[in-house]
């Protein structure tokens, strides 16, 4: 027994963390004697539809299966994709069976969370956008959540033990519960205590919305802290919030009347896309939660495509060893690996595991550039209605 109800890294690594019925497989072919030579491929969706995703989750996938003697292609992680696969397997089907389950866990859950920040960041392109939403998923995984917020674009996150896992610092300032700690109608010796014990360096956001109007508040902190407020935070509760966009503006307004003007507005509080789109006129940064923390996996599968060097596949799904290229209208377009690929297009497949050994190297600043590359080229529509 665990003190948590986690599934420590040396059993996912063992291929221990799987599904029942891949260990009757395993038992069964063994029995048989039976260990073809495979071809196998992840995908999402066979066809091309235009609804593009954002690909992570390759650096834990690629960790999990070194050292197994197989060859595995891959997208490079912050790639957007459309149909098709996105990683390759080619080996003997005993020697990597037990390993879907965390494979596909790694990818689905890293892509969907890197999607939903791919559109939080294209609903906001010139504002400042971080990740707030790792309180909503099972703390093991909150460094998943962050790198993948990064991946799809977001400025930042709160998580103080994944900024230590990713090399980054956290950001965050304070909560409700610091107000509250001081008592109704002491904010200011709230935000006056915060300023006097933080050190220089950390930014002076007030946050103002505890008790009162947020308005009142807001012009409040601003004559308590004078110079020295950066920002304020307005995150107020949608069962109490109305008009958001109007309460923002009417902040907005109070400041600029006072001369206020280099004080930046700062929202949270279960935002999406829309939300965004609405408000980011009026606001110089956002706190995304659970709409990037809670995203939907993206549906992968793992299937086997070719074995003993002949087509194979399951109903539904296309046989034969495939290729997927990025064509120079940023299209996304698949093809069998043995014939010609689209004119001009880029193969995105590549090579990441020979025999086992890792043959590429995994940059966090180098994905997310690559993503920011791939999106502007790509140019994915998001949702409006997301």
């Amino acid at each position: 027994m665990t003190a948590f109800d986690i599934i420590p890294p040396e059993t996912i690594a063992s291929g221990k963390a799987t599904d029942a019925y891949f260990d009757r497989t395993v038992e069964t072919l063994e029995a048989t004697d039976t260990n073809p030579h495979v071809v196998a491929e992840v995908t999402a969706d066979q066809f091309s539809d235009g609804e593009f995703e954002l690909l992570a989750g390759v650096k834990d996938a690629v960790e999990l299966l070194s050292g197994l003697p197989i060859d595995v292609w891959t997208l490079p992680e912050g790639t957007l994709f459309d149909g098709g696969p996105v990683m390759r397997i080619e080996g003997n089907y005993l020697d990597f069976a037990r390993y879907e389950t965390s494979l596909l866990g790694f990818l689905s859950h890293a892509s969907g969370i890197a999607t939903n920040a791919m559109r939080a960041r294209q609903a906001a392109p010139e504002t400042t956008v971080l990740s707030f939403g790792a309180r909503h998923v099972h703390p093991s995984i909150a460094a998943v959540v962050e790198r993948s917020a990064l991946v799809g674009g977001l400025d930042g996150f709160s998580h103080v033990a994944a900024g230590e896992v990713l090399d980054r610092e956290a950001g965050g300032t304070m909560p409700h519960a610091l107000l509250i700690c001081f008592g109704r109608g002491n904010q200011e010796a709230a935000w006056r205590a915060y300023d006097e014990t933080m050190p220089s360096a950390a930014p002076r956001v007030a946050l103002c919305d505890t008790y009162s109007d947020e308005v009142d508040e807001v012009l409040r902190a601003a004559a308590e802290l004078g110079e020295d407020l950066d920002s304020v935070r307005l995150d107020t509760t949608s069962s109490r919030r109305g008009d958001f966009e109007q309460i923002v503006r009417e902040v907005r307004w109070e400041l600029e009347a006072r001369g206020l003007d280099d004080i930046d507005i700062f929202v949270s509080g279960g935002l999406g896309p829309a939300d965004l789109r609405r408000l980011r006129e009026h606001v110089d940064g956002f706190g995304v939660g659970g709409f990037v923390s809670n995203a939907d996996p993206v549906d992968f599968a793992l299937d086997i495509v070719e074995v003993e060097g002949e087509p194979a596949a399951k109903r539904g799904k296309l046989s034969g060893t495939k290729q997927v290229y990025r064509t120079p209208d940023g299209g996304h377009h698949v093809a069998l690996v043995d014939r010609v690929g689209p004119s001009g297009g880029t193969p995105l497949l590549e090579p990441v595991i020979e025999d086992g050994t890792v043959t590429r190297e995994f940059d966090l600043d180098a994905t997310i550039d690559r993503a920011a590359r791939d999106i502007e080229r790509v140019d994915p529509v998001s949702d409006p209605d997301a």
